[in-house]
């Protein structure tokens, strides 16, 4: 098949263009930058220059290429977590808007099928793990809310299509090569800095997913049903578990714990009901018709 990966040149698109290619389809990947074009060749892909918030020249790579599925992993996020306040209105709009015109555009050029990634991780669950039918936090606070109203409205946009069929993709948090949580990435370097703490009693349940392990998921959903998967580990776990095995697992001292009052005065709102709200989903769904077989994490292996 003719498959057209946005947002090409990231922690999951670059095992996922292997993957793509490994399984024998005709691969073009899109970026902005000249030097994630050249990665983007290395990995035996097309590389497609390209900006989403173009919309006319969006329309022009799709009509040139007419890929059969096209899958979205447009992102705008910073090199570290702690610069997310300032960095995600700028992600809510490429996401929206240029995702946007890559979607008006698939219509246009009769593409089977639309992959959206999706977020695993800001999920409602009434009680418990959430699964695909749980709807996404959006009633959170600051930037957790506002990030959860852009993921219903891309789910909604995709699932809603009548003339292609509508995959969604609810990714875990991303650890393993180029992530923020790996051993060289920039939450260890965060928390070897001792930058980082647990607010408040840390009940929040994290599910994360390995990028290679998520990049076989995505290849899987090329031709499993449409419809929404989470695409997560099978180890949920709570902050004040994850992080303290996490820093032994990078050589990083135990981080501290501020009590909620202390948390809420330093930190705010939205952070503390990070530490302490998120939900984790359950995989089941990916399992089964993915064959999704999510790794250990490796902090929590010890």
């Amino acid at each position: 098949m003719k498959i057209f990966v946005a947002g090409a040149s990231g922690a999951l698109g670059r095992p996922l263009l292997t993957r793509l290619r490994e399984a024998g389809h005709q691969v073009w990947g899109m970026a902005h930058r000249s030097e994630s074009l050249a990665a983007i060749q290395t990995l035996g892909a097309e590389p497609v220059q390209g900006n989403a918030l173009d919309r006319a020249s969006i329309f022009a790579i799709v009509e040139r290429i007419r890929p059969d599925i096209v899958i979205d992993q447009l992102t705008a996020l910073p090199a570290s977590p702690f610069d997310l306040p300032k960095k995600l209105p700028a992600d809510r709009k490429l996401r929206l808007e240029g995702g946007g015109n890559l979607f008006a555009a698939a219509q246009t050029y009769s593409v089977q099928r639309y992959i959206q990634q999706s977020s695993g991780f800001y999920l409602d669950a009434p009680v418990g793990l959430a699964d695909e039918v749980s709807p996404l936090k959006v009633t959170a606070p600051g930037q957790i809310g506002e990030s959860a109203r852009m993921y219903a409205a891309l789910e909604k946009r995709v699932l809603n299509a009548s003339t292609l069929q509508g995959t969604v993709l609810r990714y875990g948090f991303f650890y393993g090569p180029g992530t923020w949580y790996w051993q060289d990435g920039a939450f260890s370097t965060h928390l070897k800095n001792g930058e980082v703490s647990i607010l408040g009693p840390g009940d929040a349940v994290f599910s994360f997913i390995h990028v290679e392990d998520a990049a076989d998921a995505t290849v899987a959903a090329l031709t499993a049903a449409d419809g929404i998967y989470n695409v997560v580990d099978d180890q949920p776990t709570r902050v004040s578990q994850w992080l303290p095995a996490y820093a032994r697992w990078i050589g990083a001292s135990a981080p501290p714990q501020l009590n909620e009052r202390e948390a809420l005065c330093l930190f705010g709102e939205e952070a503390v009901y990070y530490h302490n709200s998120l939900q984790g989903a359950e995989s089941l769904k990916a399992t089964h018709d993915l064959a999704l077989r999510a790794r250990r994490l490796p902090w929590m292996s010890e």
